[in-house]
């Protein structure tokens, strides 16, 4: 067999074997409410759990029990968990600007990340873990619920295809009745109502999701300006963060209204888009509704859920750790696009903050 021949061969063997043994993903931190959704994929055979960071004894206690977890999972020093188990992968649930930390003890270990929405809470935070990234040549993901959506991956695909002619308005609703209303946990509402931890409140909780798809439906491109305005609906609860928030971004030709709330009478995550040639509105993760034109009438489509591995956050995270998934650079989860994430919540907070647009150099 030629070289190159060999070469190729050996790379494919590699991938098919490689997508066969199950990722040694370690779990850094227990206080995000998302952090169950790991330990109730058994189901799935691609990822292993092989150690689990908390320093919160009552955490330990509680997710030991829930999930009948070997009490030597557990480690209390990242550091010393990191260079025990020596996973491939480890995600992150803490709070928001804990990122960063597990970032820098991840990257030189050459350690893939994947952390939940959004990437960090400062634009300084961002760029240190992008410029790690890079440096250590590993993959930090991004984890939105959106990024399952096939109505979503639709929208973008008509748009791509010239059906909707060229973006002139996008709205992004997001939210729910409020963290402590639905009743999140103890630990998780601390980071929520925290504003060094998480960032704000419903402005960074759900506005990143506007921010996210629009930079995705963008294809990168950064608004001229944010302009954002805040509230307390519910001061009496979320005394130190905002429970309401609306965020302007606007391009050279098109603008985007993102509607961030905990004042929803029921949770909701859906976008709406129009163009030139028409409009797409994805009203849940598998229903479309759209009318392009030459159409008398809207139509409405049910839709398949996501195929493999994009029905799950972490079979997208074994896939590009073990090689078998290459993603888009501009892709919902990939850096490029929430690196502009950050920096659009960091100009939304800073608009609330002084009662003016700013502008994005």
């Amino acid at each position: 067999m030629k070289p190159i021949l060999l070469s190729i061969f050996l790379i494919l063997i590699s991938h098919i074997v490689s997508a066969d043994v199950p990722l040694r993903l370690a779990v850094a931190g227990l206080s995000h409410g998302h952090v169950d959704w790991v330990f109730n994929r058994k189901d799935k055979k691609d990822v292993a759990v092989i150690g689990i960071y908390e320093t919160n004894p009552q955490l330990i206690d509680h997710y030991a029990k829930r999930y009948q977890l070997d009490k030597t999972l557990f480690f209390t020093d990242l550091q010393e968990m990191l260079d025990e188990v020596k996973p491939d992968a480890v995600s992150a649930f803490g709070a928001i600007n804990e990122h960063i930390v597990v970032v820098r003890a991840c990257a030189p270990r050459q350690i893939h990340v994947m952390v939940e929405k959004p990437l960090a809470t400062t634009v300084a935070d961002a760029k240190e873990i992008k410029e790690l990234a890079e440096r250590y040549k590993i993959h930090v993901l991004t984890n939105f619920e959106t990024s399952w959506y096939e109505s979503n991956q639709q929208i973008k695909e008509i748009l791509e295809e010239g059906q909707l002619g060229e973006i002139r308005k996008v709205i992004v609703n997001d939210g729910h009745q409020g963290p402590k209303e639905i009743g999140v946990s103890k630990e998780f509402l601390e980071i929520l109502i925290d504003p060094a931890k998480n960032g704000a409140g419903a402005l960074v909780d759900f506005g990143c999701y506007g921010a996210n798809l629009m930079t995705w439906l963008m294809n990168g491109h950064r608004p001229l300006s944010v302009t954002a305005v805040i509230h307390q609906n519910k001061p009496h609860i979320y005394k130190n963060v905002d429970d309401e928030a609306t965020i302007v971004l606007q391009y050279p030709k098109a603008q985007c209204l993102i509607q961030a709330s905990w004042n929803w009478p029921f949770p909701r995550k859906d976008m709406e888009v129009y163009g030139t040639k028409g409009y797409a509105i994805a009203l849940d993760a598998t229903t479309l509704q759209q009318r392009l034109l030459g159409n008398n009438k809207e139509e409405r489509k049910e839709l398949p859920a996501r195929p493999a591995p994009f029905d799950d956050p972490f079979s997208v995270l074994a896939a590009v750790a073990n090689g078998s998934l290459i993603l888009n650079k501009l892709d919902l989860y990939e850096l490029t696009v929430n690196c502009i994430v950050v920096e659009i919540l960091d100009a939304a907070m800073q608009s609330a903050k002084q009662k003016r647009t700013v502008f994005l150099k």
